[in-house]
C-alpha cells in the first residue's frame, strides 16, 4: 500500500514534468534583458580610457621604431620614419639612391593614428625638426637621440631614442597636489 502511494505519486511528478518542458516567454524576455545589461555593461568597461589608449598607440610606434632600427643594421640599408599629424610610415633607401615607402612587410606598413590622437612634434638632438618629422636610422654609426611627442585630448605621451639605441616610452610622471 505505501509502495503504491509512492509509485502513484512518482507518476504524478512525472506527468507534471513531462507537461512543463520548456521556459516560457516571460523567462525568456527575463534572461535576454540580464544578458543585454550585462553585455552594455562589460562594454562600457572595457573601452580604454585616454590615457591608455595613448599609452598602447605609443607602446606599438615605440616598438615598430625600435624594429625599424633593427631591420637597418640587419640589412645595411638606412630606413626613415616619416609622419604628419595623424599617421606615420617607414621608408627604406635602395640602391638606386631614392627612398621607398616600405610596402612589403605588414609589420612596417603605414598606419592611421586613432581618432583624435596626433604626433604633436618631433626633436633630434633636441633640437626640433623644422619642417617634416622624419627620422632616419643609419646601419653604421652612433644614432641620434630623439624624442616623439604624442597626444590625445589633454593626455601626453613622449616616446625617446637614446644615443645608444635604447627607444622607450618615457614613464609619465605623477603630480603632486
Amino acid at each position: 500500500m505505501l509502495l503504491t502511494r509512492f509509485l502513484l505519486s512518482d507518476k504524478i511528478q512525472v506527468r507534471a514534468l513531462k507537461r512543463r518542458r520548456g521556459f516560457t516567454l516571460i523567462e525568456m524576455l527575463v534572461v535576454l534583458l540580464i544578458m543585454g545589461l550585462f553585455v552594455g555593461l562589460v562594454t562600457t568597461i572595457t573601452q580604454p580610457d585616454d590615457r591608455a589608449l595613448l599609452h598602447m598607440e605609443s607602446e606599438r610606434l615605440a616598438r615598430l621604431l625600435d624594429l625599424a632600427a633593427t631591420k637597418s643594421h640587419l640589412t645595411g640599408k638606412p630606413v626613415a620614419w616619416s609622419a604628419d599629424a595623424a599617421s606615420y610610415r617607414f621608408w627604406q633607401f635602395n640602391e638606386d639612391t631614392s627612398w621607398t615607402e616600405i610596402s612589403d612587410d605588414d609589420t612596417l606598413r603605414a598606419r592611421a593614428l586613432p581618432a583624435g590622437m596626433k604626433i604633436s612634434s618631433l626633436t633630434i638632438e633636441n633640437m626640433r625638426s623644422p619642417e617634416q618629422m622624419r627620422l632616419e636610422f643609419t646601419p653604421y654609426g652612433q644614432t641620434n637621440s630623439f624624442g616623439v611627442e604624442m597626444s590625445l585630448g589633454t593626455e601626453r605621451s613622449t616616446i625617446a631614442g637614446s644615443p645608444i639605441g635604447d627607444i622607450y616610452v618615457v614613464p609619465k610622471q605623477e603630480k603632486k597636489q
